[in-house]
């Protein structure tokens, strides 16, 4: 087990999650694709939202395509 998985081991046990339902490499390739395509800053708040919506019941492997879309189109005057 690696840092990482440990990390979400104990996260997970503190907020009485599943360790299996978090799909880490989902996770980070939406943060990887928000900080190198839009603003560093925003990769960790994206990834908030993305536990919000999938915590309102959105499908979590759509909400990463969506947002993956969005960063990649994304330009410096936030137009696509």
């Amino acid at each position: 087990m690696n840092v990482l998985d440990a990390w979400i081991r104990a996260a997970c046990a503190e907020l009485d999650l599943v360790p299996a339902d978090v799909d880490s490499t989902e996770v980070l390739d939406v943060a990887r694709d928000v900080a190198h395509n839009v603003l560093r800053p925003g990769a960790p708040v994206t990834t908030y939202l993305m536990g919000v919506a999938v915590g309102r019941g959105a499908d979590p492997a759509d909400v990463a395509a969506r947002l993956t879309t969005l960063a990649a189109g994304w330009t410096v005057d936030g137009q696509e």
